[in-house]
């Protein structure tokens, strides 16, 4: 009988999950996550020591944020857990993982991927000024370290992260000078149908925002951004909203528009992907239990597709299950199919979530010449035109090549999402036809050591 040796990377909402029901089965699964504790994104735990309620920090989901520390912790002693861990790299079954500092390789047969996701931002003038944050690295601050990211804060951008994140700072008694969203109320009108659906969601967004305005927040709807002002840090934000000009002070700006997924490594490992009109991303190709095109290797929440934590716990037992399945084990199919049923409701609401808070395809064509998209490589959006007219340029690995968009420490995880909006618009395409960039590793940066010891050791083996 051959020896299985399940690795999980990532113990957010899915990963966790996943691990519960492979310990279940009797596995002793390896669970790899960068955080210093588990718990995502969503549910991230503060350090040791940190004194605010989970009532206060997670507000109404604090209840399903306690279930998955408890389910964590209860795994710990039949789980090899590794927190602060970084995969920079997949090769040949095998994992490069770096922690403190040291980069060891870690075997598997088969591979979980629960990698989440992270913010998707657009460039525009002044969004690399000092005090210009994205939705995620706001909260990481809150939640993380018990701080706000200033004194006086912009929330702006769309999706449901983005009144969340903005009653979260209300509510710990930071200042929010406003939520400016770049959705109009007929996007929430043409949703309304579908929000019905999870009346139970519709009812918390509805609390939030009217918590937001009894508390003296401005919420502005149909806004698009003109520019951030300030030089060593920002001193105010001004935008646009029915072709008139506003300008809010502020010393930071919190920003996002919507999620993608966090896809490197299922791209690393060789999985086949497509493109995900309703998440504007390309996503890895999988089945309904989350296997993916490469045997052995399943992807679960956030980062198979944009469902939210709720999803991703079904999704991860559901990954755990096909695995089980596909080692010959006998799992409860009944379960299975439950799993299945839920994913797909879940699915619908997300799909009217979507409607509400539409991506503003209009955003592309209205950044300037001179706006940076690649901060890396100082890429501006001229130049992308400009290899569009000069070179007809119209793939994204082709515009790497001419540019050297997507080449520095984020390797595209940042930029790639704006430079593919940019190409498509410039040269009359859709963000599915003009492709992804390929990933290299590692899918994050690494200290330069890391990987010429990495590489020595292959070599001397």
């Amino acid at each position: 009988m051959s020896i299985v040796m399940p690795v999980i990377v990532g113990a957010g909402p899915a990963g966790v999950r996943a691990a519960q029901a492979l310990v279940a089965h009797g596995l002793r699964p390896v669970i790899l996550d960068e955080a210093p504790r588990a718990g995502g994104q969503i549910y991230r735990q503060p350090p040791p020591g940190f004194q605010r309620p989970k009532s206060a920090l997670y507000g109404f989901e604090h209840r399903k944020a306690d279930a998955v520390h408890r389910a964590m912790a209860a795994l710990q002693p039949h789980a090899d857990y590794r927190p602060g861990s970084l995969v920079w790299n997949v090769e040949g079954k095998t994992l490069d993982v770096m922690q403190d500092g040291v980069s060891t390789a870690v075997p598997y047969t088969h591979l979980i991927l629960a990698t989440g996701a992270t913010d998707r931002v657009l460039p525009f003038p002044g969004w690399l000024t000092p005090g210009v944050y994205t939705l995620g690295g706001s909260q990481v601050a809150l939640k993380f370290q018990g701080c706000a990211i200033g004194s006086r804060v912009v929330f702006m951008g769309t999706g449901p992260l983005l009144y969340l994140v903005a009653y979260q700072y209300a509510k710990a008694g930071a200042q929010v000078a406003a939520v400016l969203d770049t959705a109009r109320f007929t996007d929430r009108l043409a949703a309304l149908p579908g929000m019905l659906r999870a009346p139970g969601l519709l009812a918390k967004g509805m609390y939030t925002m009217a918590w937001l305005r009894a508390h003296g927040v401005p919420l502005h709807r149909g806004v698009r951004p003109v520019a951030v002002h300030g030089k060593d840090r920002v001193s105010g934000l001004t935008y646009r909203q029915a072709k008139r000009e506003h300008t809010v002070p502020c010393d930071a700006v919190a920003y996002g528009l919507a999620l993608r997924s966090e896809t490197q490594l299922a791209s690393l490992v060789g999985c086949e992907f497509e493109f995900n009109a309703r998440d504007r991303n390309w996503t890895p190709r999988r089945d309904t239990a989350g296997r993916g095109s490469v045997p052995g290797v399943y992807v679960a929440g956030d980062g198979a597709a944009i469902a939210g934590a709720d999803a991703a716990e079904l999704a991860g037992e559901r990954a755990a299950l096909a695995l089980l399945q596909d080692i010959g084990q006998p799992i409860d199919t009944a379960r299975a199919r439950l799993l299945e049923t839920r994913l797909a409701a879940n699915s619908r609401v997300r799909s009217a979530l979507e409607r509400a808070f539409p991506f503003p395809e209009d955003w592309a064509a209205t950044i300037a010449d001179d706006t940076v998209i690649c901060r890396c490589e100082d890429v501006t959006a001229g130049t992308v035109r400009r290899a569009v007219t000069d070179t007809g340029a119209q793939e994204l690995n082709r515009l790497k090549a001419l540019t050297r968009v997507g080449m520095g420490r984020c390797q595209g995880r940042m930029c790639g999402a704006a430079a593919a909006e940019v190409l498509a618009q410039a040269c009359g395409r859709t963000p599915a036809d003009v492709g992804r960039l390929r990933n290299q590793p590692p899918v994050k940066p690494v200290p330069v050591r890391v990987v010429c010891l990495e590489r020595q050791d292959k070599v001397s083996t």
